[in-house]
């Protein structure tokens, strides 16, 4: 099995550090909102990887953290702390606002057929083991104190900078992060921050009190889980150039050796070819696409027809062109189940090859796809080649035996995409009435779809409807 390992720019052959074990850190959300399609995509990957490492045969020990303080506004330690942000703007603290979005967060991942890593963890109930790193890392004299926290000092490890690719040379001050007059050097990041009295998420610390930054959970909860050399780090590409950047910085710091010997990421979501953006409003959650007629599984289908590592642009034609290819792929496997022609040892030990180094040769999930469109296909039909294609599914996690259920993933009507049409004209017009005050409008808007059992719920991310049946 061979994984590109970001750290060496190269493929590299999958063998496990200690026996038969492979321990993986995974990047986990902040649960400060829901999780979108573009987080839920990483997520997939990070399954995929799960799911082909057992297949392989080995053991899983992965770690998860979920981010429930220090991950501010912005990525470069300036701004308002997420959590405590959300909290504020919907009146409940911000341990009501982890519980919630944590939850919504698993059950997403569920309807996803996405596996729970073996261990999750929240860094706010590791705040020791983060203070006992920093102190260690004190010590061994690669941090400083300014008047807002502590920070790692990147002048003391020349070797910053390995996993992106940047140059130091060229990180001129506020080209990358906001300029803090304090800071030895502009990508100095926070390890600790001073937080004042009336802020809500602190901890008492040698520094006085406070709340960690957002890189040191993973370094401190890695450590603590997986020991000090463990096998695989995932994460999406946004982590590579600070969030990773500095998680390996901080442990060559204290151990002299980054925490993993390989470190895989995603690709991002793009929407219509452009970015996902609130403003845009073309962020979606599973929920919307729930409510718009899809299963979580068309979009599970959706993100294997790409390499990991390959931008994905999603659009709603591609989200029906996936929903009818599930369905479609349902109905051919069926055409196998409890036939009685025989069929060669040669040729499903042919596809079974193919299909072993498809996914072997880096998760290339798209061609392992077109084996079992090839299997699915094969013009002789037999139980024995459907025994085999639904052992593939370990992979996939499609459900591929769900028949019972096939009208739940037949394509929507066209009366139901222009119903949908229809549904967010309104729902602009109404946002439009909102915003110039003109809130009998707005209500009218809304009473008027009630009345058709559409009803809308308004979120931090805009506005969604559900039509009641």
């Amino acid at each position: 099995m061979k994984l590109y390992n970001t750290l060496t720019r190269s493929k590299e052959e999958f063998i496990p550090l200690d026996g038969n074990t492979a321990r993986i850190y995974s990047c986990g959300p902040t649960v400060y909102n829901y999780a979108h399609i573009g987080n839920l995509r990483t997520y997939i990957f990070m399954d995929i990887l799960r799911r082909s490492l057992k297949w392989n045969g080995y053991e899983l020990i992965n770690m998860m953290n979920i981010t429930d303080v220090g991950h501010l506004v912005s990525d470069s330690d300036d701004g308002e702390d997420k959590m405590a942000k959300t909290a504020r703007e919907q009146k409940k603290t911000p341990w009501e606002i982890a519980e919630y979005f944590t939850g919504v967060f698993l059950k997403d991942i569920e309807r996803l057929n996405i596996s729970r890593p073996e261990i999750i963890a929240k860094a706010t109930e590791h705040i020791p083991e983060m203070i006992q790193f920093i102190s260690r890392l004190e010590n061994k004299d690669f941090t400083y104190e300014t008047s807002d926290g502590i920070y790692y000092d990147i002048g003391k490890f020349p070797e910053y900078g390995r996993l992106s690719g940047i140059n130091l040379d060229d990180q001129l001050s506020g080209a990358r992060v906001e300029i803090n007059k304090e800071k030895r050097h502009p990508a100095d990041f926070a390890l600790w921050k001073k937080a004042p009295k009336e802020h809500i998420m602190q901890w008492d610390s040698p520094w006085g009190m406070g709340y960690p930054g957002w890189h040191i959970e993973c370094s401190a909860m890695g450590l603590k889980y997986l020991g000090e050399y463990f096998d695989i780090h995932t994460g999406g590409v946004d982590h590579i150039p600070i969030h990773h950047e500095n998680e390996i910085a901080q442990t060559v710091g204290l151990l002299g050796h980054p925490a993993a010997k390989f470190w895989v990421h995603g690709e991002f979501m793009l929407v219509n070819n452009g970015k996902m953006s609130k403003s845009l409003g073309n962020i979606y959650t599973i929920e919307q696409l729930v409510d718009r007629g899809y299963s979580p599984l068309d979009f599970r289908y959706f993100c294997l027809n790409a390499h990991y590592r390959s931008k994905l642009n999603f659009t709603f034609e591609g989200l029906d062109g996936a929903k009818k290819s599930l369905a479609n792929l349902r109905a051919e496997i069926t055409k196998h189940k409890n036939t009685e022609n025989d069929i060669s040892e040669d040729i499903i030990n042919s596809f079974l090859t193919e299909f072993n180094e498809a996914v072997n040769d880096d998760l290339n999930i798209p061609r392992a796809l077109g084996v079992l469109w090839n299997m699915v296909r094969y013009e002789v039909k037999s139980d024995l080649l459907y025994r085999k294609i639904l052992k593939t599914d370990k992979i996939f996690g499609l459900n591929l035996d769900a028949i019972d259920d096939f009208d739940e993933f037949d394509l929507p009507e066209t009366t139901d995409s222009k119903l949908a049409s229809e549904i967010e004209e309104q729902i602009k017009l109404r946002a439009e009435a909102k915003k110039t005050k003109n809130y009998a409008e707005a209500d009218r808007i809304r009473a008027e779809l009630a009345e058709r059992k559409i009803i809308l719920t308004d979120t931090p991310d805009g506005t969604t409807y559900k039509i009641e049946k």
